[in-house]
């Protein structure tokens, strides 16, 4: 006897919204104005921190994996990761419907609140190796995040668990590259780059290696991205004003578009 379409009682099942814990989910919008487009601003930001929680899991697993020497998982990841990256930059589109007048209705409510201040955002950064101990102020009072996030920091990044496979590997990675402090940004070796030159030049012998080059350049590709869409969103609708919490706004977002995470895969183009 079919049972399509038939009422199911949920009193003592765990239901769609028991297992994602809808209630408490969908309770943390709470703006602090009257204005309409308030939601919006909340809920991108609170949608795109659920979002980094799901590239930080991707990230750790990657790099576990990455020193496992077991890269086929870790290149699924790392595509995931890609793949969020798109989504993220699709919600600057939706972002941009609201105008400079919309946001100067309820600006004022956000106080000293900014996007500055994510944790999650911060030890994104720091497991691709843009590490810069200053950016760790923000979360002084917070010692349960402060001390996660100075782990990462002392910690190597992804680039430099990839640089460390290819020396397991056999390649001429300079030691000053896989023996420094973890805790200062990554600078670009010439001899690093003679080593992905390799790579690149001999796809047969090096396939694995050259894949999980191209899935580190996939994830820089679309970081960019994200954060070019993030710069002409700000510049769109607060112009050049200081951001929330005294942050630069524009000026500081133009800064980290110069930034390299992983430099010798974007020099060896011109090098082969």
């Amino acid at each position: 006897m079919s049972t399509s379409g038939a009422h199911m009682d949920f009193t003592n099942a765990m239901s769609y919204g028991d297992y994602l814990h809808l209630d408490d989910l969908l309770a943390t919008q709470e703006p602090r104005s009257s204005q309409h487009d308030e939601m919006l601003f909340i809920v991108i930001h609170q949608s795109t921190e659920l979002w980094m929680k799901l590239v930080l899991h991707e990230l750790r697993a990657a790099v576990a994996e990455i020193q496992r020497d077991n890269l086929r998982p870790a290149f699924k990841m790392l595509a995931r990761v890609s793949g969020i990256q798109a989504q993220l930059l699709q919600s600057w589109d939706v972002l941009s419907t609201m105008t400079p007048a919309d946001y100067l209705t309820f600006r004022d409510a956000l106080g000293q609140s900014s996007g500055f201040q994510s944790h999650q955002y911060r030890a994104i950064e720091f497991s691709l190796g843009n590490k810069n101990a200053e950016m760790l102020r923000p979360f002084a009072h917070r010692p349960d995040l402060h001390e996660p996030l100075q782990a990462i920091l002392a910690a190597p990044s992804l680039y430099d668990e990839a640089l460390a496979l290819l020396a397991k590997r056999g390649l001429a990675v300079p030691n000053d590259r896989l023996n420094r402090d973890w805790q200062l940004p990554y600078e670009a070796s010439e001899g690093v780059r003679t080593v992905w030159q390799a790579v690149y030049g001999d796809t047969a012998r090096y396939w694995d290696l050259y894949e999980l080059a191209e899935k580190l350049v996939d994830l820089e590709d679309r970081f960019q991205q994200w954060r070019f869409r993030h710069l002409t969103t700000v510049a769109r609708i607060i112009g050049n004003k200081r951001g929330t919490g005294g942050t630069a706004g524009v000026g500081y977002l133009q800064k980290a578009l110069a930034i390299r995470l992983f430099p010798e895969l974007w020099q060896v183009r011109t090098a082969l």
